[in-house]
């Protein structure tokens, strides 16, 4: 008789706390690729969600069996059309509001020096009023406006690659949709989780683009009706900076403010302020967050640090592409993992319960 093999000892797990680690430092080292490949990153993730906000295009034309080229052709040529739009926009309103600030110096400087000779009245010390004095200089107001401006051609620049990236995204686009044909049940809860990112991408900026009009329809007629000078100009930036969560409009507000205080003094200023606190904060924090929370699923919370994360890791476009990258961390990390329930549910996915998960399990989930 012989005897049994000697059973191989338990292969050691690591603690939880050293797994966490190793994640951190993973996530880190794959962070700080992409930040110093972020000119590059960024117009591919861009170029990504225009692809997938466009895509659904082509669903009319294959129904009606025109060739798949006539299809890509037509994704192609509609997210060229949003670029050359936005891009548009945001050009139109950084050039006007130079101008505005060049025509309007000489008033600004007078409203500046009434300003500190005020805040000397009041007793503040000659540091305090220097230090206001250069934040609220002319000059570095048009420094600013420079600066921005830079910023502008820079996003332009990453738009220029943008453009290559759609066309053979867009001819891609159209083979992978034959993935579930090819490969059945084997990959069907990767193409799930694929398709639920995707919808979610374009109804986040459906959902933006909707209250973006709606906000800017609102602010440029009150801006006319107050008599703000250019009130189309911060109308349309009213709309563009809507695309950026949670603190996009206080970037739409700072140049119609700016040229409200210099047009028609403190009441102008604050009646400019009044209206847009409360437009936005009637729209964009009372209801905006509950349409966005239906159609992405993420808590204010994570949707209000990902516009600062994102826009630090990749720059400018990071504002704009913040909830779409989320949702592209979170589908690529979390929900092929049974064990992150509790993380996707801490995230805002109302759909991450032990519930829903008893419900979906099942043959070939």
């Amino acid at each position: 008789m012989t005897r049994a093999a000697p059973a191989a000892p338990p292969s050691p797990v690591l603690a939880p706390g050293t797994r966490v680690l190793l994640a951190l430092a993973a996530a880190v080292i794959v962070l700080a690729g992409v930040y110093f490949a972020r000119e590059l990153v960024g117009p591919l993730a861009l170029g990504i969600v225009l692809v997938v906000i466009c895509e659904p295009v082509r669903r009319p034309l294959d129904r009606r069996g025109w060739p798949r080229w006539a299809g890509t052709t037509a994704v192609i040529v509609v997210a060229y059309l949003v670029l050359a739009l936005m891009g548009l926009l945001l050009w139109v309103a950084g050039v006007q509001f130079a101008q505005l600030v060049s025509d309007y110096l000489d008033q600004l400087r007078g409203s500046l020096d009434s300003f500190v000779a005020w805040l000397q009245s009041v007793g503040l010390d000659q540091e305090a009023t220097d230090a206001t004095a250069a934040v609220l200089d002319p000059q570095a107001i048009v420094r600013l406006v420079s600066s921005l401006g830079g910023t502008v051609i820079a996003v332009l620049t990453a738009l220029f690659f943008v453009v290559s990236y759609i066309i053979f995204m867009a001819a891609d686009a159209a083979r992978y949709r034959d993935a579930e044909r090819v490969f059945g049940a084997e990959r069907r809860p990767v193409l799930g989780r694929i398709r639920r990112l995707n919808r979610g991408i374009r109804r986040y900026y459906v959902v933006n683009a909707t209250f973006g009009a709606i906000v800017a329809i609102i602010d440029g007629l009150a801006l006319w009706a107050l008599g703000v000078p250019a009130p189309i100009v911060w109308a349309v930036l009213a709309f563009v900076t809507n695309f950026v969560p949670n603190i996009g409009f206080v970037l739409g507000l700072i140049p119609p403010a700016v040229l409200a205080f210099v047009v028609g003094g403190w009441p102008l200023l604050l009646a400019v302020i009044a209206i847009y606190c409360v437009v936005n904060v009637v729209l964009q924090v009372l209801v905006q967050p509950k349409f966005v929370s239906d159609a992405v699923d993420l808590s204010l919370t994570l949707s209000f640090f990902s516009v600062i994360f994102w826009t630090f890791v990749i720059g400018p476009l990071g504002a704009i592409l913040s909830i779409p990258l989320t949702l592209f961390v979170r589908a690529l990390v979390l929900e092929g993992d049974a064990g992150s329930l509790w993380l996707r549910w801490l995230s805002g996915d109302r759909t991450a319960t032990p519930a829903a998960a008893a419900r979906n399990a099942g043959p070939g989930s």
